[in-house]
This record gives C-alpha cells, structure tokens and sequence, in this order.
C-alpha cells in the first residue's frame, strides 16, 4: 500500500553537520578564482544549490564562463572533509521515531550521488528511509520546488499530509511554493526568528530538539 503521509527532510545542515564547511568551500573556490565575497555572504546563501548561488553572489550579469571551474573546485574543497562529517544531535532518532509512527521519511536533498551516498553513511539511517533524491532529480534547486516535487513523486507522499524539515530560509520558501508546512532547525545557523520571518510554522535547535517536542510538533497532526 502506498503511504501518503510522510515527513521530507533536507539534509546538508539539517541533518548532517555541514553548512559551514560549505560556506569555508565556496570562500575559497571563489577566492582561488579572484572573487572575494565575505563569508557571511556565503553562509546566508548556504542551502542554493550551484546553480543558483554563483547567481545570488556574483550577479547575473557576470560572465559565466568560470561557473563550471568554481563548482568544480567547490567540491574538491568539500569532499576533503567528508570523512570527517558528523551527524547532528538526534538526527537518526528523529528519523525513526517518525518512522516509528507510520510516516514515509524521505530525504529531500540536492547534493550530487557519490555525496547523497556518503551523507546517507553519516546519518546511519537507512533501513527508515523511503525514498532519497538527489542533484539529478531536480532541474533546479531549491528555492525553486523541483526537489520536493520529486522526493513526493518517489516516495507516494501526498504535499497535503506531509512536512518537511530544514535549516535555511531557502527550504522554508521552496516547501511555501507546494504550500507544505516547513520546520526550521537553527543548527545550519539561520536564526529563529529569521526562519520564521520566512515562514516556518516552527523552530528547533537541531533534530535533537525537534525529537524531544515531537508529540507537540506539526508531525503530531500527520500521525494523528
């Protein structure tokens, strides 16, 4: 039987400890190819996926002929860390209690295949997972929809009894866009109330205190 009730989740930042490496990544691809754009810029901008934030950082009007060298580095700087990435508090217990009360999880995130595989490692999660996308399941990212439209089209979730999870104002606007409630966590480092100003029908700390307000939360209502 198909299940329609379910709960999305991001999962750079959201799950797994990483947007700061992130934004240190970006800084230094950037500054590799003569940009030098403050890393709080780059932090704020953590959660667009590259074929947005070039765009959000250095313009629309700038030649774009580097784009593919500056992902590209972007990601070498990246990968060296990942077998150093950490989960964040809580986020495989989350996962299974939400599991544990009959919702489809499915991981909503737009990070390339071979980095999706290892984040999926790090959260030690799998045998609650429904469905998972990745880069190449979206034709753009967030805070454009196409990535939860595809985790919804995966996994049989229904957008009209789901929620999804995430750490940045961009998760809180693409979910807005299929009208889902979204969850902020504050562990990829927007604040509260800068996640709630977008949107977010709630806030946490990190999945950890999201679990502990589980039978409170906006997923209390989809698991009735």
């Amino acid at each position: 039987m198909t299940t329609t009730r379910g709960v999305l989740f991001d999962v750079d930042g959201t799950l797994v400890d990483t947007t700061y490496l992130h934004a240190v990544a970006w800084w230094e691809a950037l500054r590799q190819h003569d940009r030098d754009v403050p890393m709080a810029r780059i932090h704020r901008a953590i959660g667009m996926g590259s074929d947005k934030i070039l765009d959000h950082l250095l313009g629309t009007d700038r030649d774009t002929g580097a784009d593919d060298r500056l992902s590209a580095a972007h990601d070498v700087l990246y990968g060296a860390w990942w077998e150093r990435l950490r989960p964040l508090p809580g986020a495989a217990d989350l996962l299974r209690a939400c599991a544990g009360r009959g919702l489809a999880v499915v991981l909503a995130s737009s990070s390339k295949g071979p980095e999706l595989a290892k984040l999926r490692r790090v959260v030690d999660a799998d045998d609650v997972i429904t469905a998972a996308t990745s880069s190449a399941d979206a034709e753009e990212s967030k805070p454009a929809p196409d990535i939860l439209e595809a985790a919804l089209d995966q996994s049989g979730v229904d957008a009209r009894q789901c929620v999804f999870v995430g750490d940045s104002v961009w998760d809180v606007k693409a979910a807005a866009k299929l009208d889902i409630p979204c969850i902020g966590l504050t562990c990829g480092g927007t604040g509260a109330d800068e996640l709630s100003q977008a949107g977010a029908v709630e806030t946490y700390e990190d999945p950890a205190g999201l679990l502990a307000a589980l039978d409170r939360s906006a997923i209390k209502k989809l698991s009735g």
